[in-house]
């Protein structure tokens, strides 16, 4: 999904199960008409100020492409350095040319920010001050241990450990075992990401995947924890995906090919000896998973695209077991696989269930023609996840945007809801480590309440509070307010729309606000606590997020009226949102900061081309802009996986129309436009770094007035930005202050910091 397994334009799925749900507020019908050349208005000295500098101008080498009837004309495709796969891998090898302009646009970018310095260090620690520097994870039991990370005071990288636990109460005793430290890890690179980290079921071993690059290749390293010695070393090769045998001496990896795409799984001894096939994907569309059923009798292999998979078991006891499929892949077709004790349970959208519906199967015998309905298929109420225990299921459902965890007890048939109360809220749920439990695990939170951990117990439903996230600068809930109102969209669909602002904000239209947005691959942006929002927030800006087509906020048919060819929807739902947000009284027009990151920064580049006059700025962060040339490279990682979410325009010339039509990089006209910040990474395998240099070439050169072109590149990062959780946060930090100063927030405390 430029989040995917590689897993698409975003990052890697969470562990559990987000949602988010908010009370509703209608706006009135806007019109989105307005003219679509407005002049950027310049906010105060520092906008003028940099609108003095030189801005890089990137050499024109036009390339003519002629494809499925049409033809285009690229001036900039010389970017994308012919050696990508190398420079992935190898960041030294990049062009020379391609290099010094990535250096130029770095340095002035540097110029038009460096009066914002303070105020971005100010932000900085405002946001570090939210963050508890040693906090820690509840732990989870497994048998004689509870696992858990931590941070150290001032630390950038996680610490996996365990102690042991209390027999009798499963209460953490003992003396802390260190797994990895994260920060010694971390001491010889600039860059640092762990994918999993699994200990062996005998608890002697933990493997762990690191990328040292932010390319998505992982090492995988398996430790033994009573001396510290690395055992082995199984690949370099790795997507970061692997799980144990029940064995403990049998690892299950994930091999990447020189595309980046998950193809292979092999299974290897956990002392390194020699590795063994066990499945290989033949299709450039497909990637692989692997991991453990509910109670992990089963290594489970996932072979998927975007709208169908199939799945194959092998035996988690016996580690020369060949994989069975489970039932074949069908056009449109998904299932996945939950566990309980006699069963499996499958949710699934066969036979046209558009929102899923559960189906059932004989642990020996879960083919197809077994399959017997379970849980039915209910228009409107989307099941977005299963949670397997022993005695129980656990649901986790959406109806009419808002969420629900819906418990099943196997024995007695019977269902209940697990209740919330609040007017906007996340979820997230695990059962853990433990299979034969009635424990269920699951956090809690709303963009002004911190997250809140809980173990429920599902025979007494007695909720447990464990940890209470918290703010060490101090933060009241009761500052802000949070509202969800309905935006018209242009066609009558009614677009949810979450809306954060501090409780002295008015609410009158001069506040300007800072809208975001993804809108891609059904994922739905919950309305969780995020501490940077609150330095924005808390200097009189409103927050918002808009739920649009493209997500499943509304269901799945949500995201299916926002793919293909229905995908200017999403756009055009973002745009209503921000007119509506002004018709209420939450900004006005031409005070919005547009903002998305990945697929969202399409949602950001397409919406600012529809409605340039709409907004002040515009922060693409990584934005997936180049549209057009991307999907048509079958090289590249995600271009064949995502055919079925975007079109093939290498064959068909309706979706070559379709994508060119919204393309943000083949959109650009010669008009006025928002003041823009793109931002890339270098290594990034999914938004590749020549899409936002590109992007930016373009626009500067195109655009008719004197507002800002930006373009800030990570040279030593990728898809994800800077690794280390303060590091991060100076990233976030130039965003912000990006917004403030375009929409006129900055300069008196730019001034006020110079005074001090």
């Amino acid at each position: 999904m430029r989040n995917l397994p590689l897993a698409g334009r975003i990052g890697a799925g969470l562990l559990g199960l987000a949602l988010a749900a908010c009370s509703q507020e209608t706006a009135m019908t806007t019109d989105t008409s307005a003219a679509n050349t407005p002049s950027v208005t310049t906010h105060g000295a520092l906008i003028t100020r940099a609108q003095g500098l030189e801005a890089p101008r990137a050499e024109q080498r036009p390339v003519t492409i002629e494809q499925v009837g049409f033809t285009r004309v690229d001036e900039y495709q010389w970017i994308k350095d012919d050696n990508w796969q190398q420079v992935m891998r190898e960041p030294d090898v990049l062009d020379s040319d391609v290099r010094e302009l990535l250096d130029a646009e770095n340095a002035y970018l540097d110029a038009v920010m460096a009066p914002t310095e303070a105020l971005q260090e100010r932000i900085f620690q405002e946001i570090r001050g939210r963050i508890k520097e040693d906090d820690s994870s509840v732990p989870e039991r497994d048998g004689d241990y509870a696992y858990y990370t931590r941070y150290r005071e001032g630390g950038q990288y996680p610490v996996f450990a365990r102690r042991p636990v209390n027999p009798e109460t499963g209460e953490p005793m003992g003396d802390e075992e260190v797994l990895v430290d994260g920060d010694a890890e971390a001491a010889d690179f600039d860059y640092l990401d762990f994918s999993d980290m699994e200990h062996s079921p005998d608890h002697r071993y933990v493997a762990f995947g690191v990328d040292v690059r932010g390319s998505e290749y992982y090492e995988i390293r398996v430790k033994d924890v009573a001396t510290g010695a690395i055992v082995a070393t199984l690949t370099d090769e790795s997507s970061g995906d692997f799980t144990w045998a029940n064995d403990s001496a049998t690892l299950y990896w994930v091999w990447r090919d020189d595309n980046g795409r998950s193809k292979r799984v092999y299974r290897q001894p956990a002392n390194g000896g020699p590795s063994e096939l066990v499945y290989e994907e033949p299709d450039d569309g497909f990637f692989v998973s692997v991991g453990l059923s509910d109670n992990n009798n089963h290594i489970v292999i996932n072979a998927g695209g975007h709208t169908s998979n199939e799945m194959r078991l092998i035996d988690a006891n016996d580690p020369a077991a060949e994989p069975v499929l489970i039932a074949a892949r069908e056009d449109d077709v998904e299932y996945y696989l939950t566990e309980a004790s006699d069963r499996f349970y499958f949710r699934t959208n066969i036979d046209g269930a558009v929102d899923y519906k559960i189906m059932s199967a004989p642990l020996d015998n879960p083919a197809r023609e077994n399959w017997e309905e379970f849980v039915p298929h209910r228009p409107g109420t989307l099941i977005n996840g299963v949670i397997g225990l022993a005695d129980w299921q656990v649901r986790v459902e959406r109806e009419n945007a808002l969420p629900r965890i819906v418990v099943h007890e196997y024995a007695t048939g019977e269902e209940y809801n697990i209740d919330f109360d609040e007017e906007a809220y996340s979820l997230g749920a695990s059962a853990g480590y433990e299979f034969a439990t009635d424990m269920l695990r699951f956090s809690y939170e709303s963009p002004s309440t911190p997250e809140e951990t809980y173990d429920f117990n599902l025979r007494s439903q007695e909720r447990t509070v464990l940890k209470r996230q918290e703010v060490p600068s101090g933060h009241n809930p009761d500052d802000y307010v949070v509202r969800r109102i309905m935006a018209p969209g242009h066609d009558g669909a009614q677009i949810p729309v979450t809306i954060l602002h501090h409780r002295d904000t008015p609410i009158d239209g001069t506040a300007p606000l800072l809208l975001y947005g993804y809108g891609s691959y059904g994922i739905t942006i919950p309305a969780a606590f995020r501490v940077t929002p609150l330095s924005l927030v808390d200097r009189g800006m409103v927050y918002a997020t808009a739920h649009i087509r493209g997500g499943m906020a509304n269901g799945y048919q949500w995201y299916l009226d926002g793919k293909l060819e229905q995908k200017i929807n999403t756009f055009r739902d973002f745009v209503s949102a921000g007119e509506a947000l002004s018709e209420l009284g939450y900004t006005s027009r031409g005070q919005i900061v547009a903002y998305g990151g990945s697929a969202g920064g399409l949602l950001v580049g397409a919406a600012i081309n529809l409605q340039p006059d709409l907004f002040a700025g515009a922060i693409a962060a990584v934005p997936f802009v180049d549209v057009i040339n991307t999907m048509s490279d079958p090289e590249l990682p995600l271009t064949p996986p995502e055919w079925p979410e975007w079109g093939n325009p290498i064959e068909s010339a309706d979706d070559y129309q379709t994508m060119i039509e919204y393309s943000p990089y083949d959109q650009i006209e010669e008009m006025a436009y928002p003041h823009v910040l793109a931002t890339g990474g270098l290594t990034d395998p999914r938004v590749t770094y020549w899409e936002p240099t590109k992007y930016v070439a373009r626009l500067r050169e195109r655009r008719t007035d004197d507002g800002l072109t930006l373009l800030k590149m990570n040279m030593g990062a990728g898809h994800g930005g800077a690794s280390g959780r303060f590091d991060s946060l100076r990233e976030t930090a130039l965003n912000w202050a990006f917004a403030l100063m375009v929409v006129g927030l900055a300069d008196d405390e730019v001034d006020a910091i110079a005074a001090e």
